[in-house]
């Protein structure tokens, strides 16, 4: 078993590892002062455009689209060690490189399941970052743990569909660059419980799409990123044509956006948590207490070691993923997708609590970036499918090993 990444891995890390030094590190601060004087609160900060300018000169530009070299795309195995990296500065360097979400998995709805023309009108701009998307699935009047339960509908009529429904925390919708949502609704309520949901786009500009307020995580508004806004749609009408494979495979479209989604979280929040425990290092190496450093207060060092043997451990279960998905598919990792989605983000959110604690009031401040990334990280564990889902279906399927009969 070879630990090393190939040649051309090693020197993209090399190219992205100087771009984050030259430019994303120093864009940071920068960044706080152009969302704070901007005159839209949900608009793309300027030096996001200047730094996206530079990662597409680099080639640096559409990692995550595993199976699409011909957009930018590395397979799984490849893009992991890349995407821990932007981790390490999350509101900046995934946007800088085309390879934030929820766009990414928007990408990948329509490379797999988009026709001729909604690549060209929908999957192009967003390949070139010229607009931005959103996904609108969770609603706040159904336990959306369970996608079966979504209650928008969506209507045939004629050569439109009617779509009717509430949705929230759909990431993104308040940027005014976003153009287009994909919307998962019920078009036959009646079908197999699967077979109940169609995904269908539709354009922000719609009549009848509303998007009332942004919704806040633990106190912040991810400006940033477009915000996580509610959003009722209230009879739109879109064309037939603007279905996303046929009607019932909305499920099965949800799953196949949702498994890349998982793994590219759990790859940054390796990287945030690699940050963290340096920023945890550096500090407790500077300060004292109590007439020594607390670098030689025992408890800390036992902070930093089982922090630096919880990230060793991720990283080898998120590589191992990486390589089933690119050998076997998501369907034959799914076990391996639900581990680290399990373990990834409760065990970061540890590591940040504790990097918070080692840096005492100034953690929880907002002149460090801790805080911020624990409300982030912690709200990982409800995205894309709670914890509690994921330990019903991987115990459901562990026990089915041994179930006789």
């Amino acid at each position: 078993m070879d630990f090393a990444h190939d040649k051309e891995t090693e020197e993209l890390r090399e190219r992205l590892l100087a771009f984050m030094d030259e430019h994303v590190y120093p864009a940071e601060p920068v960044l706080q002062e152009q969302l704070a004087a901007r005159e839209d609160p949900w608009s793309t900060a300027p030096v996001v455009r200047e730094l996206q300018a530079k990662a597409r000169e680099r080639g640096l530009w559409n990692l995550f689209l595993a199976g699409h070299p011909e957009h930018g795309g590395l397979p799984n195995l490849r893009y992991a060690p890349l995407a821990e990296i932007t981790g390490r500065s999350p509101r900046l360097a995934p946007i800088a490189l085309n390879c934030a979400a929820p766009d990414t998995g928007n990408m990948e709805v329509l490379t797999m399941f988009g026709t001729p023309e909604q690549r060209e009108r929908w999957l192009k701009p967003l390949l070139n970052a010229e607009i931005r998307s959103a996904f609108a699935m969770t609603e706040p009047a159904v336990a959306s743990s369970d996608a079966t339960n979504i209650a928008t509908s969506i209507v045939r009529e004629g050569d439109e569909y009617v779509i009717n429904g509430h949705k929230w925390f759909i990431t993104g919708a308040l940027n005014p660059e976003c153009a287009v949502f994909i919307v998962m609704g019920k078009t036959d309520p009646g079908a197999e419980r699967h077979r109940q949901q169609s995904m269908v786009l539709v354009p922000r500009d719609t009549p009848g799409v509303s998007v009332r307020r942004g919704m806040k995580v633990y106190g912040y508004d991810d400006g940033d990123h477009g915000g996580h806004a509610e959003v009722v749609f209230d009879d739109v009408r879109v064309p037939a044509d603007n279905l996303i494979g046929g009607e019932g495979e909305g499920f099965a479209i949800a799953q196949a956006r949702l498994g890349p989604g998982r793994i590219h979280h759990c790859m940054r929040s390796i990287g945030m948590a690699e940050r963290a425990l340096e920023l945890t290092c550096r500090r407790v190496l500077d300060r004292e207490a109590f007439g020594r450093p607390l670098a030689e207060q025992g408890v800390v060092r036992e902070w930093i070691a089982e922090a630096r043997v919880a990230i060793e451990q991720l990283r080898l279960l998120v590589l191992k993923t990486a390589y089933l998905m690119d050998t076997v598919g998501n369907k034959g990792a799914h076990t391996e997708i639900q581990s680290i989605k399990i373990a990834t983000p409760r065990t970061v959110e540890w590591i940040l609590d504790k990097a918070i604690q080692a840096h005492g009031a100034a953690g929880v401040s907002q002149d460090l970036p801790l805080a911020g990334w624990l409300a982030g990280v912690r709200s990982l564990r409800l995205a894309d499918g709670p914890d509690e889902v994921h330990l019903r279906s991987l115990g459901r399927a562990e026990l089915r090993k041994y179930r006789r009969g």
